[in-house]
């Protein structure tokens, strides 16, 4: 490794070039307003409409303190999700790692720079939610109007956890198997973990330990430095609230023992995570060269095509256009061994147990990955398919029709044993949607990212509700 000033070079020249290369992404000006434009629509009101926080059943009194950390909030399940997608999916992931991987350059002061750029980005759109948030304070708060302690709270809140996301991102470009699906579906459950595991700590005294496991930083302010054993902490819509408000002393919160420690400590944890890339960091290979390793990607390969027969007849799919097309991109959605395995298994596991529960979820996220993964490639061959007499809205269609197909096929054995055509009409609209959701996504973002995301996350959903 090369140290010294030419280390430091590298990073500004990483940092620089990442900046420059953020500025041609039109992506970042959605991602600039997602999290002003979602605080709008989940800040709830006296109703409880929207995303309600609730602290023994009760809506706090919105003060300026707790609209900061109402809009951190915000951000840990909004801004998150998207701002990880748009790092996966924006221009700025294409880099020029054939000429970057040959150099002498110092790996951990290249990742250092891509670093800083994604934190900065970031952090620009948690200045924007500021901006916002001062607006909609000035609107909506209780008592006094505070800037400063709204500033204050979002930041402390919302900050270290998307430098977090930041380095996250940079940890799973250094390592192949995390490059693609995989990374996203690990993504996925760390994002899960960190919205479930605050909860435990609740009921616990403040201390560094106990806030380092709430990721999101949002527990201790609402619980204060020392909870009551009944306190009860619900995010999202509750059903049934108590009349009234709740005077929560947030800052008291916010300055318990340990807290700010904790928060640093994630920002610490950040950099140690850039350092720890730039150390393993696992150079690209060809598709090729990566299709050559081991049975587990053999068996992800849909194989060498039959050979080609001059005398062959015309394919009977080739007769009706509309059918070959729906029959070709079912077979590009279901290609290899191992996902007809797995897709045998989903549909088998429908028969046991409740289908709206066991086997539609299962069926569902087997093909939430292959759908995203050929709603990528799909965008990568516009170019070749417009040479085919087939439009890209007929292409499209076709894409919904066989995911369709294929979750209606994964649902078939679950209604026969049944007798019933619910699991059919379950299986049609959870296919349905979700082959809609992919194409209209990879068409917008020109890759597989955000459709798998998006749809990871609604799966969660359905699985839950």
């Amino acid at each position: 490794m090369i140290a010294g000033p030419q280390t430091g070079a590298v990073l500004r020249s990483s940092l620089v070039t990442s900046l420059i290369r953020y500025q041609r992404s039109w992506g970042l000006w959605l991602l600039l307003l997602i999290a002003p434009v979602g605080a709008r629509f989940m800040i709830s009101d006296e109703s409880g409409k929207g995303i309600a926080i609730a602290v023994n059943d009760q809506l706090p009194v919105l003060t300026s303190p707790v609209l900061g950390v109402w809009l951190g909030i915000v951000v840990t399940t909004l801004l998150l999700p998207a701002g990880y997608i748009y790092l996966r999916a924006n221009t700025n992931r294409r880099q020029p790692w054939q000429v970057e991987e040959v150099t002498a350059a110092p790996r951990v002061a290249m990742l250092m720079g891509r670093f800083l750029a994604d934190a900065a980005v970031l952090l620009a759109s948690l200045g924007t939610l500021t901006v916002a948030g001062w607006f909609l304070g000035w609107l909506t708060v209780t008592g006094p109007w505070q800037p400063w302690l709204i500033a204050y709270a979002l930041w402390l809140v919302a900050a270290p956890a998307l430098i977090g996301l930041a380095a996250l991102r940079i940890l799973f470009d250094a390592v192949q198997w995390l490059r693609g699906a995989l990374g996203d579906l690990c993504y996925f459950f760390i994002w899960m973990f960190s919205l479930v595991a605050p909860i435990i700590t609740a009921d616990q005294p403040s201390s560094l330990a106990a806030n380092m496991l709430d990721y999101g930083g949002f527990v201790r302010p609402l619980v204060g430095p020392q909870p009551a054993d009944n306190s009860n902490i619900i995010i999202g819509a509750p059903r049934d609230l108590g009349a009234g408000r709740i005077a929560l002393d947030v800052m008291a919160g916010l300055h318990a023992p340990g807290y700010v420690a904790a928060r640093l400590g994630w920002v610490a944890v950040a950099f140690a995570l850039v350092l720890l890339a730039g150390g393993i960091y696992r150079p690209h290979r060809s598709r090729r060269s990566q299709a050559r390793q081991g049975r587990i990607a053999r068996l992800l390969s849909a194989g060498p095509p039959a050979p080609a027969q001059s005398d062959a007849p015309p394919a009977k799919a080739a007769r009706s256009r509309l059918a070959g097309l729906v029959i070709a991109e079912a077979r590009l959605i279901g290609a290899g061994r191992l996902f007809l395995l797995l897709a045998a298994a989903a549909a088998l596991a429908g028969l046991y147990g409740d289908y709206r529960h066991v086997g539609s979820p299962l069926a569902l996220l087997l093909l939430i990955f292959g759908l995203s993964a050929h709603a990528g490639r799909t965008r990568g061959l516009l170019k070749l398919a417009l040479t085919t007499p087939m439009s890209p809205a007929v292409r499209r269609f076709a894409f919904v029709l066989a995911g369709t197909g294929w979750s209606l096929l994964l649902a078939v054995p679950a209604a026969a044993a049944r007798g019933s055509e619910d699991p059919l009409l379950l299986a049609l609209a959870s296919g349905g949607a979700a082959s809609v959701v992919a194409t209209a996504l990879a068409a917008l973002t020109g890759s597989s990212f955000a459709p798998r995301v998006v749809l990871l996350i609604g799966w969660y959903v359905y699985l839950s509700s």
